[in-house]
């Protein structure tokens, strides 16, 4: 587990952030889940796209270049829905909502640490 920080604010938009590194974990990503827990997060490695096909709720998106700064985000990606950003190496999914209350932008530097 890990979590993921908005640099500037320092704040923290996932406590529990799952790393999905090996290729069925990042094929499985968050299908079969009923949801994404406040808090909780999944990040997928070697991503620039991304969809919601047969999910059950929709989720925040930030895609993170290998700097971990965020190229593209999208907040509230609904079931059957498709997103990509250029560049990207990495994206992090997050709870619908969670946006809305840490903002972050395009061009914002984030960083990915050991959960205590």
């Amino acid at each position: 587990m890990a979590r993921l920080v908005h640099v500037a604010s320092g704040a923290i938009l996932a406590e529990r952030l799952e790393i999905a590194r090996t290729t069925p974990d990042r094929m499985r990503g968050l299908l079969g889940r009923e949801r994404l827990s406040p808090g909780g997060g999944m990040l997928i490695e070697r991503c620039s796209s991304i969809h919601t096909f047969f999910m059950r709720f929709p989720i925040d998106v930030i895609f993170l270049d290998g700097a971990g700064t965020a190229r593209k985000v999208s907040r509230e990606v609904g079931p059957w829905r498709l997103r990509w950003a250029f560049g990207a190496q990495a994206v992090a999914e997050l709870p619908a909502g969670t946006l809305d209350r840490m903002p972050v932008a395009a061009g914002d530097a984030l960083r990915i640490e050991d959960s205590p």
